[in-house]
């Protein structure tokens, strides 16, 4: 999963005030968000402005609006991109492999990508401007949640933990990935990236691993 998937083939997107050639909707709308990212993760959700993203897409305020009735609407489109995206690559960092240790290591790395892909669009899942608004509120629990259980399930089948405890273990695990990566680049990425997954993957394992298996 990335989050450079949203974004056309020119990074820097059309030059301001630019106007686009006429795209299949699917394609238009893709565009727009990758706009939309840009504009919300420089300025965040409030100072953001629907004419700073269709200028930044290269297109009316007109045809933005036909894609997207209002700013909340747009925010929470990409909010669901960038949540399920992360949800996706976590339980597929469970699917990949029956070795447990690897799975935790998978995990780890899950964060670190995501916080690390282009366009910092982690940035709206973890550090929206907008978290007092049910409906991000609502998308952001969600995402965590769905990545809790995602882990919890495979805890619960591979020990036999009850899932009171199955849970309590994995937010564990995914709050040591999310805080983990996000101090990683806050702080420069001091650590080489493959060290510092294997730094926090080595720390958790050790601490599920005393979790006996099931016979």
């Amino acid at each position: 999963m990335t989050t450079s998937s949203l974004s056309g083939p020119d990074p820097a997107g059309p030059a301001p005030g630019a106007r686009t050639a006429r795209l299949p909707r699917s394609a238009r709308r893709k565009q727009l968000l990758a706009a939309a990212q840009d504009v919300f993760v420089a300025q965040g959700y409030h100072a953001a402005a629907m004419d700073d993203i269709a200028e930044r897409a290269g297109v009316s305020k007109p045809v933005l609006y036909q894609h997207f009735p209002g700013k909340l609407d747009l925010y929470l489109a990409l909010l669901d991109v960038h949540a399920d995206g992360l949800v996706l690559a976590v339980r597929e960092a469970m699917a990949e492999t029956p070795d447990n240790k690897e799975r935790v290591h998978n995990a780890m790395r899950a964060y670190f990508d995501f916080v690390d892909s282009k366009g910092e669009a982690f940035r709206l899942v973890f550090e929206s401007d907008l978290r007092n608004e049910p409906a991000v509120r609502e998308r952001v629990e969600r995402a965590s949640l769905a990545c809790m259980a995602a882990i919890a399930d495979t805890i619960t089948a591979d020990t036999g933990a009850s899932r009171e405890r199955a849970e309590l273990l994995a937010i564990g695990l995914t709050g040591t990935a999310e805080m983990g990566a996000r101090f990683w680049l806050n702080t420069d990425r001091a650590v080489p990236k493959e060290e510092a997954v294997e730094l926090l993957a080595s720390l958790t394992w050790r601490g599920i691993s005393n979790f006996p298996l099931q016979g």
